[in-house]
């Protein structure tokens, strides 16, 4: 049976940059098996497969990455929510205010706006709340990425293993060339795991002229060594940022560029509320432009 796809490049306003994503606006029928392998045959850090609600929401979505399903991530709901609104799929007439997608993770609930270009902004609020620990294997994450100790910055906060509805492990580094400088060693990438390290790592610098952050996410063990642009990652780091804030109360925002190392440019707006010393909140915003369509064969 054949599936319409649609691909997108999400986080950016300039086709063939920011993170590729395939989008299938009505998978019912599918099986897991099938999305997965239709998720490896286009191979890109996730696939988006899009069913008919069934909690009330707007539709029910399922992510997958080459080798295996996610409870939630940032950039497929951001260009899920682009790629429906562009194709007449949420109705026709007056593009809704906001949209809600039923994920493993919880609901996704997704503000739609319009810039002065006349572009669709789209902004997800995180599924969860922040659970963060200290990491304290930082060794072996200079192993990992094949950069010296002084390299790795602790000032701010240590390296955390953070989560706002999937975990990464968030590393802050002292400039553009330590992030320049990652090669990731696969042997002590392993070793990260076996210290209870999630499968994906943040690295960040605030030591940037091209934006507030510079970030590079790697999931090596996930069929995609580099990703260009994360969401659910900068929303993790929002709120790791706003919890380790001198300020017990107030609203947080940075602009986060991502995948310059790649040739893929990306930029995300991030943002975190927090108040009485707890974060309430962190959200992940950026644009969309389409790229491609077509039918894929489910099997």
């Amino acid at each position: 049976m054949k599936y319409r796809y649609l691909v997108c490049d999400v986080f950016t306003d300039t086709r063939f940059n920011g993170n590729q994503l395939a989008v299938l606006p009505d998978a019912a029928g599918l099986s897991e098996t099938q999305m997965q392998q239709i998720a490896r045959e286009f191979n890109f850090s996730e696939t988006a497969f899009v069913f008919p609600a069934e909690q009330g929401q707007t539709r029910k979505v399922r992510i997958f990455t080459p080798t295996t399903e996610v409870p939630f991530a940032g950039h497929p709901n951001i260009g899920t929510a682009f790629v429906l609104t562009e194709t007449g799929g949420l109705g026709s007439g007056i593009v809704p205010e906001s949209v809600c997608f039923e994920e493993k993770a919880g609901p996704v609930p997704i503000n739609i706006s319009q810039k002065p270009s006349g572009q669709r902004q789209f902004e997800l609020k995180a599924p969860e709340s922040l659970t963060a620990r200290p990491f304290k294997g930082v060794s072996i994450i200079g192993d990992a990425l094949s950069l010296n100790m002084d390299q790795i910055i602790e000032q701010n906060h240590p390296p955390s293993a953070a989560s706002v509805g999937l975990p990464f492990l968030i590393v802050e580094l002292l400039n553009t060339s330590a992030l320049a400088d990652i090669q990731i060693n696969p042997e002590s990438f392993n070793n990260l795991l076996d210290e209870g390290s999630p499968p994906y790592i943040l690295v960040y610098t605030q030591n940037t002229s091209n934006a507030d952050l510079q970030a590079r996410m790697f999931a090596p063990l996930d069929g995609i060594t580099e990703d260009p642009a994360t969401g659910s990652a900068n929303c993790a780091l929002a709120a790791l940022l706003a919890q380790y804030s001198d300020l017990t109360s107030g609203d947080f925002c940075w602009e986060v560029l991502q995948g310059l190392e790649m040739g893929r440019p990306s930029r995300l707006k991030i943002r975190a509320q927090k108040e009485n010393g707890s974060v309430i909140g962190s959200w992940v915003a950026g644009t969309c432009v389409m790229v491609a369509e077509g039918f894929i064969e489910s099997g």
